[in-house]
């Protein structure tokens, strides 16, 4: 086995915390990934990662280390690509996770189209609105709605997507129709919450051009979107949702739209990976394919900032 090889090996058993999760993502049989690292450490005199039953972790040698080998392995792909080349096809498996919200009307009806350009990718897709751990969970990339968090994590904001505000008519019949921002003070929302925390997502209007913040009075918390659209066709109270989510039901007449005339705020769609300089082929793939997926989307940038306006 060649250098170069035994450093992708050892950089996908970094990335992946495991043995056997870097020999699934790269197909190969756990003892050739095991004999590769221990290869390449003989090699180069320094022991690379530490061992256990469960997980590998880089040694102090080894996070120098890998910083040169992404380095080197960065270069090749550059080098391979220099003139146009196609370089390392991008093949084995790749574990995404997406938000159920974007999931059916959004993601999975275009995965078709990456299939076809990506055969030799084995796609694990998890759909999930909770946080995950991409290394302890070995995940290559989650698709986030909402602007992430600071973290050892690369992430990047790739759209922004319609809101819509909206309920059942059996809510409406039983509670009136809000015609102004100021009356929904009289009314309780269905509330999504997210983490162990449950921290909630509050309404996001624009008024006079500015942004505004509104925290409902909730009728019931929920923490997955199909949950969350099935209470509000239930007439448990109003929602703000993905306009995509609730397209179907705003059609055939099981929700309506209330405040069409005040504007909402777009909801920010995140991709976030580990903090690596070498990513995996399909890894690289599939963030560039769900890239340009929201790009062609009817999506728009808007203006951030805003203000609180809790509604008691």
């Amino acid at each position: 086995m060649d250098f170069v090889q035994q450093l992708r090996i050892f950089v996908a058993v970094a990335d992946n915390g495991s043995f056997a999760r870097a020999a699934a993502a790269l197909r190969m049989a756990r003892p050739s990934v095991t004999n590769a690292v221990s290869a390449l450490e003989a090699s180069i005199g320094a022991r690379l990662l530490q061992r256990t039953t469960r997980r590998s972790s880089l040694t102090a040698e080894g996070e120098l280390f890998y910083e040169r080998a992404t380095q080197i392995l960065t270069d090749v792909a550059g080098a391979q690509n220099l003139f146009g080349g196609s370089g390392q096809v991008p093949r084995g498996r790749l574990r995404v996770d997406i938000p159920v919200a974007l999931a059916k009307p959004l993601i999975i009806p275009r995965l078709p189209e990456f299939t076809e350009r990506y055969p030799d990718i084995e796609i694990i897709l998890g759909v999930s609105d909770q946080p995950v751990d991409l290394v302890a969970e070995g995940v290559d990339c989650v698709v986030r709605l909402g602007e992430l968090a600071a973290s050892s994590m690369i992430s990047r904001v790739v759209a922004r997507v319609p809101m819509v505000s909206c309920a059942a008519p059996v809510y409406l019949a039983a509670h009136g129709v809000p015609k102004t921002m100021e009356d929904l003070s009289a009314h309780r929302a269905v509330t999504y919450f997210t983490g162990r925390g449950r921290s909630t997502i509050d309404w996001q209007l624009i008024a006079n051009g500015e942004e505004r913040s509104i925290r409902m009075r909730s009728a019931i918390l929920v923490n997955d979107s199909e949950a969350f659209v099935a209470c509000a066709l239930a007439g448990l109270g109003l929602i703000q949702a993905l306009r995509a989510t609730v397209a179907e039901q705003l059609e055939n007449g099981q929700l309506v739209e209330i405040l069409p005339q005040v504007q909402t705020v777009q909801r920010a769609v995140s991709i976030m990976y580990p903090n690596r300089q070498y990513l995996a082929p399909q890894v690289r793939a599939f963030i560039d394919w769900i890239s340009a997926v929201f790009k062609e989307s009817d999506v728009h940038e808007t203006p951030a900032g805003g203000i609180a306006v809790p509604l008691e």
